[in-house]
C-alpha cells in the first residue's frame, strides 16, 4: 500500500466537510454531516483509504439497508424504521465524496464507492398535491389569526418558498406594481434560523394578484423598511409549522379544520404553480416566478401540469388547417385511384419518381 493510501477516511473527511461547510448552505450542509456522524464515521473513519475495495462499500450498503450497519443512532433501527434509500444513498455519498478528493489528490488510482451495484432505488413518489382556489381559501380561513391567513394566500398565488416568505421586509414590496422582490431567505437548520440568499443565488420579483393589496398594506403598514412583513407574534421570523400527522401545530389543526388531506406548505408552491398554468402561463413566466435555474427545470418538475397542452395543440392545428383550406385541402377522396401518366414509366401523376430526381449519368 502507498504511504499516500494509509491515510484514514476520517482524517480527509475533516478538510472535506470543511470545505463543504463553506461551499454549501447551512440547509445543504446540515444533512451531509449528520450522514457523516451517523451512518459513515462509525464504519469507516479508521479506515485506510488504500484498504477499501468495492465489495466492502457494497457490505456496507446492504447492512445499511437491512439496519444492521454500526451507527451513532442513540435508539436501536427497527425493522419498520430501516433508513430509507435516499438515507442511504446520501450516506454512501458522503463516503464517495471524500475518496474523490482522495483520488484528485493523487492518493489513490479509483475510488471504490463508485459504481458500486447495490445502490437502493427511490420509491415512487405520488402525484404531487395541487389545491383550488376555493380550498385555498378555505385553508386561509381556518387559519388561527390574519397574518397567517395572508401568509397562506402569499405562497398559494406567488409560489414562493416558505423561507423566501418569512425573509421578506417591507421594503420588498411594491404595492403599485404588485411585485415582491425575493433577495434572501430565513431557513431554520438544527433550531438556528439562517438567512442567506435564495435557492437559486439569484434575487428576482414575483407578481402577486390585487386582491392580496389590502392584506399585504396592512402587514407593511407603519413598519420600518428592514422589519420583517410575517413576524411572529413573540418577535423575529415565523418557524415552520409541524406538519406531521397527529402533531398539534395551528397549520395541521387548521388542515382538518378545513377538510382537507393531509399537506404542507410546500405544497403551496405547487399549488401556485398549478394556478398560474391554468391563468395561462407559460413555462418561462413559470420559471421565472418560481426560481428555478432554468425552463428545463420547471418542465421536468411539473411536466404533468403541461400534459393537457399536447392535446391543445392538435386541437388549435386542427382549426388553423380547415380555417385556411376552407375544406378544399380534404375535397379530392384519398382513396380516389390516381392518373396515370404512360409516358413516365406508368408511375401515377402527383407521386414523386425517384427516378427523375436522380442526377443523368
Amino acid at each position: 500500500m502507498l504511504v499516500e493510501a494509509r491515510i484514514s477516511v476520517g482524517e480527509l473527511a475533516d478538510t472535506w466537510l470543511a470545505n463543504k461547510a463553506v461551499a454549501l448552505k447551512p440547509s445543504s450542509f446540515s444533512p451531509l454531516r449528520t450522514a457523516w456522524r451517523v451512518y459513515v464515521e462509525p464504519r469507516w473513519a479508521t479506515t485506510s483509504i488504500g484498504a477499501i475495495v468495492p465489495s466492502q462499500v457494497e457490505s456496507w450498503i446492504r447492512e445499511l439497508c437491512l439496519g444492521t450497519a454500526p451507527t451513532a443512532r442513540v435508539r436501536p433501527v427497527q425493522p419498520e424504521k430501516r433508513p430509507s434509500a435516499s438515507v442511504v444513498i446520501r450516506a454512501v455519498g458522503v463516503l464517495a465524496g471524500v475518496l474523490d478528493m482522495a483520488v484528485r489528490d493523487g492518493r489513490m488510482d479509483r475510488n471504490p464507492a463508485r459504481g458500486v451495484a447495490n445502490l437502493p432505488h427511490k420509491p415512487w413518489v405520488p402525484r404531487r398535491r395541487y389545491l383550488s382556489n376555493e380550498e385555498v381559501f378555505r385553508l386561509a380561513r381556518c387559519a388561527p389569526d390574519t397574518l397567517k391567513q395572508t401568509l397562506i394566500l402569499t405562497l398559494a398565488y406567488t409560489g414562493l418558498r416558505w423561507g423566501e416568505a418569512i425573509a421578506l421586509t417591507p421594503d420588498d414590496v411594491d404595492l403599485a406594481k404588485r411585485r415582491l422582490a425575493v433577495r434572501r431567505t430565513a431557513t431554520e437548520v438544527e433550531g438556528v434560523v439562517h438567512v442567506g440568499p435564495p435557492k437559486s443565488w439569484a434575487a428576482r420579483l414575483v407578481p402577486f394578484p390585487a386582491f392580496l393589496d389590502q392584506s399585504l398594506g396592512a402587514l407593511i403598514d407603519g413598519k420600518l423598511g428592514s422589519a420583517l412583513v410575517f413576524e411572529a407574534l413573540t418577535g423575529g421570523y415565523i418557524l415552520r409549522p409541524d406538519t406531521a400527522r397527529g402533531r398539534g401545530s395551528w397549520w395541521t389543526a387548521g388542515v382538518r379544520k378545513a377538510r382537507l388531506e393531509h399537506l404542507t406548505p410546500h405544497d403551496l408552491r405547487h399549488t401556485a404553480a398549478s394556478l398560474g398554468v391554468s391563468a395561462g402561463a407559460n413555462v418561462k413566466v413559470l420559471q421565472r416566478m418560481l426560481g428555478h435555474k432554468s425552463a428545463a427545470m420547471t418542465l421536468d418538475t411539473y411536466a404533468d401540469l403541461f400534459e393537457d397542452d399536447l392535446a391543445g395543440v392538435a386541437d388549435r392545428l386542427n382549426e388553423r388547417v380547415l380555417a385556411e383550406s376552407r375544406g378544399d385541402l380534404w375535397a379530392r377522396s384519398p382513396t380516389a385511384q390516381p392518373v396515370v401518366d404512360a409516358a413516365v414509366n406508368d408511375r401515377p401523376i402527383g407521386r414523386v419518381s425517384l427516378d427523375r430526381l436522380r442526377p443523368p449519368l
